[in-house]
């Protein structure tokens, strides 16, 4: 007996038995789907109007950096350095890079390295996706993005203010009331090298009630200690030495003239004595907004001063201020207002049928897009049918204000059905168009005006 044919069997029943194996995205870091982009669209136009209004300019800088620059920057004995970042060699030439897990270095290490400060100050701003290997929770993320800006250049705290009253300007315009201001300064080096020894001096006369991390930075960072959540060393925290009792003549000027801006200018805020930020590279002002509505992910944006950074990357002493926020944080907020962004995919659908009206709804599509309408037209695909009725079945589902239906008899009529989807009365809710008057009838109806300029190409979303 011939087994070959028997093996050969069991090979091909175990091969269609065994089903593709699903590739699924990376633990912690999330796709942006269709029915979330007008909420992510809001938010960016706003930033970017914000931002704009106070004189910055837009930078982008690279996703992966040369690890060095955030051991530099950021400290080697921080946790972000230490436990988060993405690093690795570079097989093709041995370089060591990293996914960047913050912006601040590699806008720094961009305006040295093409000599952006050479004509004077910079007011710059960055959006885009960061990376830390993390345990993946609510509001905290291994890709998540910011919106951030820097200010390199700048001396006095007007400043520090500015920037705060930008955020509270941004978290205004976008509906935001649940969002508080801390406020601390943590001096300069030579305040917080005296602050840092007799810090150390007291935690080590409490050592046994310091938890695993404190203990780790006891010696290394012991700064971060005072930023501890675990609730049983909140006595302990509140109890030890204040940075503010150490600050010199220059840093509580600074710090006064950011308050006096902000009380002139009606923004509310809170000084928190035990706010401090994770990176090594901040001094004086430091700032958190912070809110109750997202549990223990409560910091929405946190920033300051860092005025030894451009001199620790090799630059000449430039003083420099700046902040980052958390957009997946932000956007919680924002759905948590109660606001309904649905989407929207065009002011126009094209309904058609036959060859000859598809011809022609290509056309009609295309005039109705130079006058500066979103135009969806409706193309076979494999789950719908193509009748009339399924076709607007689409074309209610897509928010469209206006439906376009040519057939047959539209076709040698040379006109349009032209019906308005959202329009309360029913019955007196479409017209008959010649098709070259489409797009002057549509612009007539969505912007409700007679006389317009289609040149100016301005999409409209009902």
């Amino acid at each position: 007996m011939n087994a070959i044919p028997l093996v050969n069997a069991q090979k091909q029943n175990m091969s269609e038995n065994r089903k593709t194996e699903k590739i699924v995205g990376v633990k912690g870091m999330n796709d942006v789907l269709p029915g979330d982009a007008p909420l992510w669209e809001l938010f960016e136009n706003t930033v970017q109007t914000v931002l704009k209004s106070y004189g910055f300019q837009q930078i982008r800088t690279p996703i992966v950096e040369p690890t060095a620059l955030f051991a530099r920057g950021l400290g080697e004995v921080t946790d972000i350095v230490e436990k988060e970042m993405y690093s690795f060699v570079d097989s093709m030439n041995g370089d060591h890079l990293s996914l960047r897990p913050e912006s601040t270095a590699g806008v720094v290490r961009a305006a040295l390295e093409h000599n952006l400060t050479y004509d004077g100050p910079k007011r710059l701003w960055y959006a885009g996706p960061m990376f830390r290997h993390e345990r993946p929770q609510r509001g905290r993320y291994r890709q998540f993005h910011q919106v951030g800006a820097e200010a390199l250049g700048f001396t006095g705290p007007d400043i520090d203010a500015e920037l705060i009253m930008m955020c509270q300007r941004l978290w205004d315009d976008l509906g935001l009331e649940d969002v508080k201001l801390q406020l601390n300064s943590i001096g300069d080096a030579e305040e917080r090298n005296l602050h840092r020894a007799d810090l150390i001096t007291y935690f080590e006369q409490h050592k046994e009630l310091l938890d695993t991390d404190a203990q780790r930075r006891l010696h290394s960072n012991p700064l971060r200690i005072l930023d501890t959540k675990n609730p049983a060393m909140q006595e302990l925290v509140n109890a030890a030495p204040k940075l503010m009792d150490y600050l010199g003549e220059e840093s509580r000027a600074h710090f006064e003239g950011v308050q006096k801006i902000l009380n002139h200018s009606c923004i509310p805020f809170t000084i928190n004595p035990r706010l401090v930020r994770g990176m090594d590279y901040y001094n004086r002002t430091v700032f958190e907004w912070v809110t109750d509505k997202l549990g223990s992910q409560g910091t929405v944006c946190g920033g300051g001063r860092y005025d030894t950074l451009i001199e620790t990357f090799g630059g000449k002493p430039t003083p420099a201020c700046g902040f980052a926020m958390g957009v997946e944080r932000l956007l919680e907020l924002m759905r948590a207002s109660g606001e309904q962004f649905a989407p929207n995919q065009c002011d126009v659908y094209i309904v058609h049928q036959g060859e000859a009206a598809q011809l022609q709804a290509f056309l009609v599509a295309e005039r109705l897009r130079d006058a500066g309408l979103d135009v969806v037209l409706h193309c076979a695909s494999s789950n719908a049918g193509g009748s009339f009725k399924a076709q607007m079945k689409r074309a209610d589902a897509s928010g469209a204000g206006f439906a376009v239906i040519i057939g047959e008899d539209e076709v040698v009529a040379g006109q349009a059905v032209v019906k308005a989807m959202r329009s309360e009365d029913m019955e007196n809710n479409q017209a008959k168009v010649a098709f070259e008057s489409v797009p002057d009838y549509l612009v007539d109806q969505i912007i409700g005006a007679d006389d317009h300029d289609h040149s100016a190409h301005v999409h409209y979303h009902p």
